[in-house]
């Protein structure tokens, strides 16, 4: 029985397929091989030695050491896609905010309470403060074509808008998903010059850290509107407030507010919601839960951020799964051990990333533990489970 610690509120579509499994689930669970998180800060955190692997409800890593997990050979998973219908919906919105200034309209109409018969002229009169471009016949441009990205452009397209979108590293899967009416734009600089609105939707990475920056700023299309809802230190806020000083950006909105930020004029900041709907929380556990119980189970890895994907069916009476170096003679090592014992290979895979690789053996008649732990003692082996 594998044991699953769990941190924050994680539903119960989740943590059920785990315990379906015969799994030990809770956030009082000691020892536990898998922690199913959402925003738990993990990066202070000292990792028991049994920690297989780490399952994130939902798509941003920040809050895990992905560093410090691969050394110690922890598989890290995310859920890409499972909340991008959600997210997609509020980026939806945020197009309109960031066009005609709604909040702005409903707050000085309650400014009208008591006004009485007054209201209504009142109105008419001060509408006209709240005036914005319609969104149709527009560009959009959005640097990040991923599962939220695509699925923006397409539905920016049904509203007749114009989208250009940047991404050096599109995906078959996004690519397959994508409108062929979505200009592919391989200069960022150009999409800069030509859109008026701009969505970034990229991971938050040490190369990305203010992405947005004063450069980026200074290339734009004077009065374009900024969206922002995948993180807050992809903008440099000091440059941005200096954009909006200047004109050069009509309006910020962001589903990550800060103290710079609160307050400023043309910035609508919303508080981190874009993933908060029953919807997008049921799918982002239920997706977190089955890559982590394939894992334990079986050896394969899926949606993982740090370690190769690697599946393969079960063929044999024992599975052996090594994470190790990517070097030269690693495969010649395991096999010779596995051959000593007369046992046969019935099915395997050898995956790499970087300078890690991920090794699967299928094999009959079982292997023995001992010879695991030869295959431990091997330089440059990670981790080695032996699977029944």
């Amino acid at each position: 029985m594998f044991k699953i610690q769990t941190r924050n509120a994680i539903a119960e579509s989740g943590t059920d397929l785990l315990k379906k499994a015969g799994c030990e689930v809770g956030p009082d669970t000691a020892a536990p091989d898998a922690l199913l998180i959402r925003s738990a800060k993990l990066h202070d955190e000292t990792f028991n030695e049994e920690l297989l692997c780490i399952g994130r409800a939902g798509i941003g890593v920040d809050n895990i050491p992905l560093e410090r997990c691969t050394e110690a050979g922890i598989a890290v998973f995310n859920t890409p896609g499972a909340n991008a219908d959600s997210v997609k919906e509020l980026l939806i919105c945020a197009l309109i905010l960031a066009s005609r200034d709604v909040i702005g309209s409903i707050e000085w109409v309650r400014t009208l309470a008591g006004e009485g018969d007054r209201v209504s002229s009142l109105v008419e009169k001060g509408k006209n403060a709240f005036v914005g471009p319609e969104i149709s016949g527009k560009r959009l441009g959005i640097i990040g074509l991923g599962g939220i990205g695509s699925k923006v452009a397409n539905a920016a397209l049904q509203m007749d808008m114009e989208v250009s979108g940047y991404d050096p590293y599109l995906s078959v899967d996004s690519a397959w998903n994508l409108s062929s009416k979505v200009e592919h734009v391989t200069d960022l600089d150009a999409l800069y010059r030509s859109c008026d609105y701009l969505i970034i939707q990229v991971h938050s990475t040490k190369e990305t850290y203010h992405y947005l920056n004063a450069d980026a700023f200074s290339k734009m299309k004077p009065g374009m509107r900024l969206l922002n809802f995948a993180r807050g230190e992809l903008v440099d806020d000091d440059a941005l407030l200096a954009a909006l000083e200047s004109g050069r950006v009509a309006r910020y909105v962001t589903d990550f507010p800060n103290a710079k930020l609160i307050g400023a004029k043309n910035v609508v900041a919303m508080p981190h919601i874009g993933a908060c709907t029953p919807e997008a929380e049921e799918k982002c556990a239920l997706m977190a839960a089955r890559e982590i119980r394939d894992y334990l189970e079986d050896g394969n890895i899926t949606n993982s951020v740090n370690l190769p994907a690697a599946y393969l069916d079960r063929l044999g009476e024992s599975r052996l799964c090594l994470l190790h170096e990517n070097k030269p003679g690693m495969l010649n090592a395991f096999l010779e051990i596995i051959a000593q014992d007369g046992i046969n290979v019935e099915h395997m895979l050898n995956k790499a990333r970087g300078s890690l690789a991920y090794t699967i053996f299928d094999m009959s008649p079982a292997l023995d533990a001992a010879a695991a732990d030869k295959m431990r003692a091997i330089p440059g082996v990670r981790r080695v489970r032996l699977l029944s």
